[in-house]
């Protein structure tokens, strides 16, 4: 794990087909992919989620699959829930603003108040992390000093994981590869933001474990960080 005390050890845990998409087009949900894991890989899944202390999606991964984020297929308890929404602007009816699970929605200076006292009403911990956007850095800070958030893993879209990446707050990956191939120039993959210009700005990994789990491969890998 990493040593580092001011932010919490991050896993970004997703599934992934063949041909590195997380769904089957722009705007459809995760979930239609997700039904065909094998069960040893949704039991692996909701370990996982019982073994920390927080999990985070972003917003736009809110809206379009409205996921309970909680532990269900196995005894343990339900992690924090984490959704970075800047705004403030997540529907008021969705799942992780119910009674199931402690919520935290991230939000910015610039958030409306209105939003911001509508979320607080559902019963959820606001944090305003940034001016005019929420900065994800000093949002692992205060999860870790106010929130004793010392293991977060992150169930991000594309855009949430490229930016926890971009940002440096990654350690490790874990990958459950779905054997389909489903095409698409525009289809989300497992990271999106902004092209880079050469090879020096490649994230490198490092393969650290593979195995099968069901019939699905799971591999598992450290993030190396050049200085």
């Amino acid at each position: 794990m990493t040593t580092t005390s001011d932010r919490p050890h991050v896993l970004m845990m997703s599934e992934i087909t063949a041909d590195g998409k997380l769904t089957l087009k722009k705007g459809a949900s995760s979930k239609i992919l997700m039904k065909y894991m094998a069960h040893e890989t949704e039991i692996l899944l909701h370990e996982t989620r019982a073994e920390y202390d927080a999990i985070m999606v972003g917003a736009n991964t809110i809206r379009i699959d409205n996921s309970y984020l909680t532990v269900r297929y196995i005894e343990g308890k339900s992690p924090l829930r984490v959704i970075p929404c800047s705004m403030a602007d997540l529907p008021l009816d969705a799942n992780v603003l119910g009674p199931d699970a402690p919520t935290a929605i991230a939000v910015s200076e610039a958030a409306p108040k209105d939003r911001v006292e509508a979320i607080k009403k559902k019963g959820a911990h606001v944090i305003v992390a940034g001016k005019n956007h929420v900065e994800l850095p000093l949002l692992m800070k205060i999860l870790r000093e106010k929130f004793g958030v010392k293991k977060l893993m992150i169930e991000g879209g594309p855009t949430l994981n490229w930016h926890m990446l971009h940002d440096r707050l990654v350690d490790e990956i874990r990958l459950i590869h779905l054997p389909f191939i489903v095409g698409g120039s525009d289809t989300p993959s497992l990271v999106g933001g902004m092209h880079i210009d050469n090879e020096n700005e490649m994230i490198r990994l490092n393969l650290k474990k593979y195995y099968m789990c069901g019939s699905n491969l799971v591999s598992e890998f450290d993030v190396l960080y050049t200085q």
